[in-house]
């Protein structure tokens, strides 16, 4: 082990080459101050040469790997919020060498910091998946090996299950008529009604549903399936039952915009694509009407496709091909969900539960 003499004099000399000291810092940022700059802003905190790896990085993620431009703006902020931790940590905006000789220590005090602005295990959890990922593109473009990313412990975080809606709930979300009343057209009424029955009855995304072309939909052409673009760009052939059939035609047929076959197939008031928001403000009336609870959201319908497959013995790989999830452990967790349903059935009905 080196004398505190020898560290010393090894500074003084790093100090004389031109080197900056490293004074690591517990990070602060004062209450109320500005948050970590967004794409595209001026930073003080990222070298040229940090900034050109970076950007050169997300190029590879979109291009190569098909990453949706909200992943790529969600690692772009997680990055830039790691280096304007460090700055501060370190003194000053770190340069690709010091990367490479962080500790454990300095990314767990990243980590920590992150907790302080009550960032939550998940979030956390993708920051890192996100950072280590970045060294991993540094280290095969032979710029080093950043080390202490790898060996931090990802954050444990609390499994929760998915909340499916009850069949009949399900099923009623799309009735049209529910909505009647409050001032919208009917057309827009039919309009959330046909998204919604796509959501529950096909298992989309509400991105999916929304991504849609008016030449996808199989309405009048003898089709019960469609092709749909999921996550990275991937497409599965999803099922299109009879009554959704009928709703997405009712729509078209009160619609007063003629969409083009390459044109979005769901439009909002003013003839423009529409929005994510305003499904999600409907499904909110809706839960008014129907009593159901805040987790009722779009994307719990396509929670119940799943659950409400899976009990009436659907088979687990058509369900993940039929969601277009990658793995099988993604998919399995709707098993939990229906087990958990048998308990509380049973406790609920069994005389000695």
């Amino acid at each position: 082990m080196r004398s505190m003499t020898e560290v010393a004099c090894g500074e003084e000399i790093r100090l004389q080459q031109g080197e900056r000291p490293r004074v690591r810092r517990p990070f602060h940022r004062p209450s109320g101050g500005p948050a970590p700059p967004q794409a595209g802003e001026d930073v003080d905190f990222i070298t040229s040469k940090v900034g050109a790896e970076i950007e050169s990085w997300l190029r590879f993620l979109g291009d190569e790997r098909r990453y949706s431009p909200k992943t790529l703006d969600a690692y772009r902020r997680d990055v830039r919020q790691f280096f304007a931790f460090l700055a501060e940590h370190l003194g000053g905006p770190p340069s690709l060498k010091d990367l490479l000789t962080l500790t454990p220590a300095d990314v767990r005090a990243f980590m920590a910091a992150r907790r302080a602005d009550n960032i939550g295990g998940r979030s956390l959890m993708r920051s890192l998946a996100g950072l280590r990922a970045f060294g991993r593109f540094l280290e095969r473009n032979g710029k080093g090996r950043v080390g202490a990313l790898a060996a931090v412990r990802a954050p444990k975080i609390g499994k929760t299950l998915p909340r499916p809606l009850p069949v009949a709930a399900a099923r009623r979300v799309a009735d049209p008529d529910l909505a009647a009343g409050d001032g919208a057209p009917v057309w827009v009424h039919a309009r959330d009604a046909a998204v919604l029955a796509l959501l529950y009855g096909s298992g989309l995304r509400i991105s999916e549903a929304l991504g849609l072309k008016r030449g996808d939909f199989p309405g009048g052409r003898g089709r019960a399936t469609m092709t749909v673009t999921g996550k990275g760009n991937k497409q599965r052939m999803v099922p299109v039952l009879p009554q959704v059939q009928r709703l997405v035609a009712d729509y078209l047929a009160l619609c007063p915009y003629d969409p083009p076959p390459d044109g979005p197939l769901f439009l909002g008031a003013k003839g423009g694509p529409l929005s994510a928001r305003v499904v999600q403000l409907s499904m909110a009336r809706l839960r008014g009407a129907l009593g159901l609870p805040e987790t009722a959201t779009p994307h719990a319908l396509r929670h119940s496709f799943a659950t409400h497959l899976l009990s009436r013995g659907g088979d687990l790989r058509a369900i993940q091909e039929l969601l277009g999830h990658a793995s099988l452990a993604t998919t399995q967790i709707y098993t939990e969900v229906d087990a958990e349903r048998l308990i509380e059935a049973y406790r609920a009905a069994h005389p000695r539960a």
